[in-house]
């Protein structure tokens, strides 16, 4: 796919300019600092952009303010009494240093027991955390897929966990394949109901457009509930980047 890309200034604002072969423009706000990217079709004028984004300038300055009001972890060093989020709850890491098999579980609703072998480094005990994230997604999505997709009348070719850094869950249209974001397995279970019928109805249609909200409403009408929901949770830290 041939692209091009280049920043702009609109009324103080800095926005990435992608050019690519697509019908229509799409503009779209990225946490965590608000950064605005607009992707345009190849021959778009230059006033054309700065006249779409100037529409738009509103509802760009509304998502940044949620951005910016949304709480952050700090980077996470997996050492006992750090908080950690399970499937929207709180919990206190207590972490063991046992010559054993390395392991994760829950403890009394309040507690994540992660046992380590001596040494282990932050990097490994980070991936033996985000290890038990993946299986327990791995779980609760086919779930999901088997209760939605009789409904929506749409069935994806498969799916894969995929840690994202600017979205919950994509659909390959072409392919008909899901990713979906592993950090859904800390937020609550309706977030990562969410994302999955928001992903199967981009097989019915491929736009955020008002035939898509329809979509939405018909099949799961609280589904502005659940995106608040989904948006207000603490966002993980991260070197953001794009």
């Amino acid at each position: 796919m041939s692209t091009d890309s280049r920043y702009v200034e609109v009324s103080g604002l800095y926005v990435e300019v992608v050019r690519k072969k697509i019908k229509n423009l799409h503009l779209a706000v990225y946490p965590p600092d608000g950064m605005v990217r607009v992707a345009v079709p190849l021959q778009t004028t230059n006033e054309s952009i700065r006249l779409a984004i100037i529409s738009r300038l509103g509802w760009i300055k509304r998502k940044q303010a949620e951005f910016e009001r949304q709480p952050r972890q700090s980077e996470r060093q997996f050492v006992t009494g750090e908080s950690h989020y399970f499937k929207g709850r709180r919990y206190i890491l207590e972490v063991f240093e046992r010559s054993k098999k390395p392991s994760v579980e829950l403890k009394n609703n309040s507690k994540i027991l992660l046992s380590v072998r001596p040494g282990t480094p932050k990097e490994a005990r980070s991936k033996i955390m985000a290890d038990w994230y993946r299986c327990h997604l791995r779980e609760q999505v086919p779930a999901l897929l088997d209760k939605w997709q009789p409904v929506i009348g749409k069935e994806a070719s498969g799916w894969r966990i995929q840690k994202m850094k600017t979205r919950w869950g994509s659909c390959n249209i072409a392919s008909k394949r899901i990713l979906v974001n592993l950090e859904l397995a800390k937020k609550p279970p309706e977030c990562l109901e969410y994302i999955v019928v928001h992903e199967l109805i981009h097989l019915l249609e491929r736009h955020h457009n008002e035939n898509f909200r329809a979509l939405m409403d018909r099949f799961l009408p609280r589904w502005r509930l659940w995106r608040d929901l989904l948006n207000s949770e603490p966002l993980a830290h991260e070197n953001w980047s794009y």
